[in-house]
């Protein structure tokens, strides 16, 4: 988070003791958050830190890290904890519903980074709005993939709205940079994943936590459910082994599996995102299920992109 005035750096001493580990799952809404690694304590004291008195605050990090569970985590530690967790998708959330006057409780403002200059327009009046109100009534926490004061330098973002939303901004860091996290985030989506399937406890069996701790994980948190709800289905005797993950063995992506990543003058943006959701169906074995839980969008998004309609419609 970036916010030096309010927040200085803490030294190590001042981190939390580890507990469970962040997780963000679709099917799985309510998990506990925490971690192991020196950074990911960092982030989670000083969400706690800043959760009482936040009113606006932006969560940033590449796709499946887990911003929906550490903005579950800010209303947990703020003056709302107990009410209800608003996610809404800012596009259509501002083109439908936004209502300055009647934002109130918590509201998570899923991917901001995509909103047009109208929407911008339009989201900015509301956090006008919400600088008069008392903090303890309102809170909007904004997600972004992208980071939105590098967008405003880029003129794709109104500055002032940058400026707004980052005031307080937490950075997630990808799983790649905090491999230590990996095992208790493994065996708590195994656990939650056996809970949604009525299944035993399944266990990682001997070669298995190595194999994933090689891998890169460019999907994050939600790659890795993807990966251990495959290899439940193909566990024997309750027990996954090597060869039931479906990653190359290395940690590296297998020559058919590689994403194609041409120049980018040559693609728009629907072909990069159709290209890129037809990786994760074959990374997926073609299972359309797992594969739109792991992209965090629902079937029938998935089929329509699959049927090369434009998905970029606000």
């Amino acid at each position: 988070m970036q916010n030096a005035a309010q927040f200085p750096p803490l030294p190590p001493s001042a981190y939390p003791v580890p507990g469970p580990s962040l997780v963000e799952m679709e099917s799985v809404p309510e998990l506990s958050v925490a971690g192991v690694s020196a950074p990911w304590r960092k982030l989670l004291l000083q969400a706690e830190m800043a959760a009482p008195h936040v009113q606006v605050a932006s969560i940033e990090g590449e796709h499946g890290v887990g911003k929906q569970t550490l903005a579950r985590y800010l209303l947990s530690r703020s003056p709302l904890a107990g009410s209800s967790f608003q996610r809404r998708d800012a596009r259509e959330w501002l083109l439908r519903d936004a209502d300055p006057s009647a934002i109130a409780g918590f509201t998570y403002l899923d991917r901001v980074d995509l909103l047009a200059p109208p929407g911008q327009g339009l989201l900015l009046s509301v956090l006008k709005t919400l600088q008069d109100r008392p903090h303890n009534r309102v809170m909007l926490v904004a997600s972004s993939q992208t980071p939105l004061r590098q967008m405003a330098g880029q003129g794709l973002l109104m500055p002032d709205l940058a400026f707004r939303l980052t005031a307080v901004r937490f950075a997630v860091p990808p799983l790649r940079m905090r491999k230590e996290d990996i095992p208790p985030i493994a065996q708590e989506l195994l656990d939650c994943i056996c809970s949604r399937y009525q299944h035993r406890r399944v266990e990682l069996g001997p070669g298995a936590l190595a194999r994933l701790l090689q891998h890169g994980w460019p999907g994050n948190v939600r790659e890795l459910a993807s990966v251990l709800e495959s290899a439940l289905l193909e566990a024997v005797n309750d027990i996954i082994r090597p060869g039931d993950l479906a990653i190359p063995a290395g940690g590296e992506m297998s020559h058919e599996l590689q994403p194609i990543v041409p120049a980018a003058a040559s693609l728009g943006l629907d072909e990069v995102i159709h290209r890129h959701v037809q990786y994760v169906l074959d990374l997926n074995r073609g299972n359309k299920l797992r594969a739109a839980r792991q992209l965090g969008i629902s079937r029938s998004t998935l089929y329509r992109i699959l049927g090369n309609e434009t998905i970029l419609t606000h």
